[in-house]
Order: C-alpha cells, then sequence, then structure tokens
C-alpha cells in the first residue's frame, strides 16, 4: 500500500522529444506547424461534412467520425509536449498521466475499429451498390460508430486501471514524450511480466480481427473490379478505396511496429518516432489524403468560401 500511494503522490517527468534533436528549435516548429495544420484541416472537413447536404452520405459520416479521432489524437500529446519545451521542465502529475493514458488507450482502439469498419462499407459500395442505401442505413453507421466507441472506452478503463494499480517507486522518469503503457510499465518496481504478455496477445488480437475484415473486404472489392469491363468503372472504384487503404496503411502500419514487433528489437528513440508518426503526422495527413482525390469536398469547400465572400460583400 506504501509503494501504491507513494507512485500516487509523485509525478512523472517526461523525456521530451526535443531533448533528443540536435536543432530543437527546428524540430519544434515543425511539430507545431504540422500540429496547426492537422487541427485545421480536420476541423474543416468535419465543418463541411456537417454544413453540406451532399456529404450527409454513410462514407462522409464515417469519415466525420475519423476526424474527430484525429483532432483529439494531437490534443491529447502535443500541447503538453510544447508546453513542456517552452517553460523547460518535463513533469505531468499522476492523474495527468493517466488522462493521457486513458483517451489515447480509447481513441487508438476506436479509430482501428472504425477504419476497419469503413472497409466494410467500401465492400458494399463496390459489390452492392444496389443495395447500399439498406445495407448502410443510418442505423448500422450508428451501430458502427457507437461499437467503436464502446470497445476504445473498454479498452482504455482495462489498461489505465491495471497500468496505475503497479507500484511506481523507483525512477519516474519515462522515455517518452507522453504516457504510453509501455514506456510506464518499465518503471514500475513490481513484476509486470504477466501483464505485458496480456498487453502484447490482446494487442495482436485487436489488430489481427479489424486487419482480416479489411483483407476481406478488399478482397471481395479486388474480385469485382477485375470483373468490371468498363475502364471509367474500374477507375471510379480505385478512387473510392484509395483513400482508405491508404489511411489504413499508415495507421496499422505504426501499429503493428509498437504492438505486434516485441519490445527487444526497438529502441526507445524508434518507439518516439513512431509514436509521433500515428499521434500527429498521420491525423494531419488523413483530411488531406480523403479530400484531394473528393470532387464532393472540393465542390463543398467551394461553396462554402463563396458564401463567405458573398457575406462579406
Amino acid at each position: 500500500m506504501t509503494d501504491v500511494n507513494q507512485s500516487v503522490a509523485s509525478d512523472f517527468i517526461l523525456v521530451g522529444l526535443f531533448s533528443r534533436s540536435g536543432s530543437p528549435q527546428l524540430l519544434f516548429f515543425l511539430v507545431a506547424v504540422m500540429f496547426i495544420m492537422g487541427l485545421l484541416g480536420n476541423t474543416t472537413l468535419l465543418f463541411l461534412i456537417c454544413v453540406d447536404s451532399r456529404l450527409h452520405t454513410p462514407m462522409y459520416f464515417l469519415l466525420g467520425q475519423l476526424s474527430l479521432f484525429d483532432i483529439g489524437f494531437p490534443l491529447v500529446t502535443i500541447p503538453k509536449m510544447a508546453s513542456d519545451f517552452l517553460q523547460g521542465e518535463g513533469s505531468i502529475s499522476f492523474g495527468g498521466c493517466a488522462a493521457q493514458i486513458f483517451f489515447l488507450t480509447l481513441m487508438g482502439v476506436a479509430e482501428g475499429i472504425l477504419l476497419a469498419l469503413m472497409s466494410y462499407d467500401r465492400y458494399v459500395a463496390v459489390c452492392h451498390p444496389l443495395q447500399y442505401s439498406l445495407l448502410m442505413r443510418r442505423q448500422v453507421c450508428l451501430l458502427m460508430v457507437i461499437s467503436s466507441w464502446l470497445a476504445g472506452v473498454l479498452n482504455a478503463c482495462i489498461q489505465t486501471s491495471i497500468t496505475l494499480h503497479f507500484p511506481y517507486c523507483a525512477s519516474h522518469t519515462v522515455d517518452h514524450f507522453f504516457c504510453e503503457v509501455p514506456a510506464l510499465l518499465k518503471l514500475s518496481c513490481a513484476d509486470t511480466s504477466a501483464y505485458e504478455l496480456a498487453l502484447s496477445t490482446s494487442g495482436v488480437l485487436i489488430l489481427v480481427l479489424p486487419l482480416s475484415l479489411i483483407a476481406t473486404s478488399y478482397g471481395h472489392v479486388l474480385g469485382a473490379v477485375l470483373r468490371m469491363r468498363s475502364e471509367e468503372a474500374r477507375h471510379k472504384a480505385f478512387t473510392t478505396c484509395s483513400s482508405h487503404i491508404t489511411a489504413v496503411g499508415l495507421f496499422y502500419g505504426a501499429a503493428v511496429f509498437m504492438y505486434m514487433v516485441p519490445g527487444a528489437y526497438h529502441s526507445p528513440h524508434q518507439d518516439n518516432m513512431v509514436s509521433l508518426f500515428y499521434s500527429l503526422i498521420t491525423p494531419t495527413l488523413n483530411p488531406l489524403i480523403y479530400s484531394l482525390r473528393s470532387r464532393e469536398v472540393w465542390m463543398a469547400l467551394v461553396k462554402v468560401l463563396r458564401r463567405a465572400g458573398h457575406r462579406a460583400r
């Protein structure tokens, strides 16, 4: 009990990302620019989906939820990291560390499941276009979103409570720029091997099951595309799916490295880089990936800008 009380009473020290860089000011500037771009991009995309009736479709409804996750991911980590750099310190309270673990694990699992469910949407759009409005009706879309959120909350509650139940009576210096479960477990003065094994096993299941759904969905999509005789239809199907495949590759590529590759095969510095990738770079790129190929998004943006121009006059 004394050990647990000691871990609760003490702050943790985060080893900032910038302290490892030879040019911390340049890296800080790049991170700040990407953070602002990501927030603007995802907020703009979410706003367009809400205000333009042409974007009130199942695909864009799910994409709006993805934008919410991509807004939340950087907000949990980047402002704290930037504040620590500007103030020259890296302390975080026990409660703050718990909040970071909870929200990051929530959004990580929820986004992974949502991306898998979005692949089903693309499968229905390409393979069963005549039944799309029935198979992807509003109730189904709401069930998809609620399921992803519930899975994220359940995972976050379990991981946060178990991780912070361990006593942290030795070093409180976390070799990471935010509180992440693997980095925190290294500081515990209790035996965490059983929990780490369970964590790895659950991580594999959380990754493999959605990836199986994605592979199955796009296997059927590929078969349907190859059977299409029209070059225009093939191009439309490819355009419809390529943005989602790119987003899946970015998200799951980083997740597989972090949670399926044994910790002995990657260093803390590599963990920091991969974490920066999925917590900042991927959320920044997603709105660009989905909007650059979408004529509907560009038309909605032009419409909003024209309205703003008329009001200004």
